[in-house]
């Protein structure tokens, strides 16, 4: 695993020239050039990428004085040996591309970056998860010793992988470098036993019925984000263009939160993921948090995280997180709200509404759930998973998606994709439990042993049984 790393870290370091810097170069008719590099697939990013494209909000800020070029790639590395080459100005990428991309540029001053806003976050660590062929016998993380996991290495996916492998104590797995659609294909096909990615791959096999979970990176209770760089010297440069960009970015954050069906079927049109799959992430009470603060929990979780990769790569040089991190540009862009909000842990765009089935408010976002009917423009709200599976029963219309919160972890996952549990004594509209892994549901039982398992299909029977 530690060869692979470093493997990767000196790819990365193989574009140090920065004579072809864009900064300051013409993209034609003389206008200046600003290159953002992104990766569609990788939906936590879309505000800064995929969603903010499709908007246009940032050429519209820019106005005509300015030629926007989009790069689109799988993962972070080939964004951040761009950016060592002078070659991409803006980028996004997960939490461990982030401290690759600072160590490969902090030394060169003319590719040195900042990191200056997030994309999206998970508290928990959920945007990250490992899946297995659905037939496979392994029901927790130790039950892939010896197993060949495929990841791409040095990304988020990777990182939470390494540090929930260290947790169980397991040593002896193989970790194979592959590109996110190389290592699905590899699941699919036997060639691996397990997969560990980042946002959107595990649920994407999931609703494929691909892959099923059996690791969800909040169990590790560690925050996982995406963010924002820029190289220094361009923003020094051209800090109107930087603005700029942040501010556009804060629109698309917006609309998001206050269009987040659109949001999920334009960001699908553009990369080819399900719908339901984006929406699952990107949607109200979604997996993903979107909001744009460098809070100071993410930037401890970044700490903590440079301790790790010192620990699995020696070529590593780490990272002085403190002086990577600079918001100036986005408070600036924020405005006067910038401390209240990143001072703020609650998600911007929770489930709410009237549930009609069981009567009750929609408050709780802890067990707010979520249902999507075939042919609807909007969403049901569900007070809980027990009233979702009602819904779900009583729905005389096909189901696109169904959206329940793990009982445990809080992390968003497919209904019918969930380990369901049943608690007799609970009142009807709590009687039934979800949770995202067979793992979580087994140490849930051992606290509430009155608990027992209940397949999907008789929990909605039963569901339905308690409403009448």
């Amino acid at each position: 695993m530690r060869k692979i790393l470093t493997a990767v870290l000196l790819l990365a370091a193989t574009a140090c020239s920065v004579s072809g810097a864009t900064s300051g170069d013409t993209g034609g008719e003389g206008k200046t050039k600003l290159v953002v590099g992104y990766q569609s697939k990788t939906i936590n990013t879309v505000t800064a990428g995929t969603l903010l494209r499709s908007l246009g909000y940032l050429e519209k800020r820019l106005g005509g004085k300015y030629a926007v070029e989009w790069q689109d790639y799988d993962t972070g590395a080939p964004i951040t040996a761009k950016m060592v080459a002078g070659k991409i100005d803006i980028g996004s990428m997960g939490d461990y591309p982030l401290l690759i991309n600072a160590s490969r540029t902090q030394s060169i001053p003319a590719a040195r970056t900042e990191l200056i806003s997030i994309t999206g976050y998970n508290a928990r660590g959920g945007l990250n998860m490992v899946v297995v062929p659905p037939a496979s016998k392994a029901r927790t993380l130790a039950d892939l010793k010896g197993a060949k996991i495929s990841a791409s290495v040095g990304s988020a996916g990777h990182g939470t992988l390494v540090q929930a492998l260290e947790k169980a104590g397991i040593t002896d797995v193989e970790t194979v470098n592959h590109q996110p659609a190389v290592g699905a294909a590899q699941l699919e096909s036997g060639g691996v036993q397990a997969y560990a990615q980042f946002v959107a791959w595990p649920g994407l096999l999931a609703f494929q019925n691909k892959g099923r979970l059996v690791y969800d990176g909040s169990a590790l209770d560690v925050p996982t984000f995406h963010g924002v760089v820029v190289r220094q010297a361009y923003a020094k440069d051209h800090p109107e263009i930087v603005d700029a960009f942040l501010k556009a970015q804060i629109d698309a954050t917006r609309y998001l939160h206050e269009h987040p069906l659109q949001a999920a079927e334009s960001v699908a049109r553009a990369t080819g993921l399900p719908p339901e799959v984006v929406y699952l992430y990107n949607g109200r009470g979604g997996i993903a948090t979107f909001d744009v603060t460098l809070k100071q929990s993410l930037q401890a979780a970044h700490e903590h995280d440079v301790t790790y990769l010192k620990r699995i790569s020696a070529d590593f040089s780490g990272v002085n997180v403190a002086s990577f991190v600079n918001d100036a540009y986005l408070r600036k862009a924020y405005g006067p709200a910038y401390d209240a909000d990143r001072a703020s842990t609650v998600n911007p765009a929770p489930i709410t509404g009237k549930d009609t089935v069981c009567g009750v408010a929609v408050d709780d976002p802890k067990t707010a759930s979520e249902l999507w009917l075939n042919g609807e423009s909007e969403t049901l709200a569900a007070a809980t998973p027990s009233c979702l599976l009602r819904q779900v029963a009583a729905a005389k219309q096909p189901v696109r998606a169904a959206y329940v919160p793990d009982t445990a972890t809080g992390t968003r996952w497919f209904a019918d994709k969930s380990v369901w549990l049943r608690d007799p004594a609970a009142a009807a509209n709590a009687r039934f439990l979800p949770f995202t892994t067979e793992e979580g549901a087994d140490a849930y039982r051992k606290e509430h042993p009155k608990t027992e398992p209940v397949a999907y299909e008789a929990a909605l029977k039963g569901a339905g049984g308690d409403a009448r």
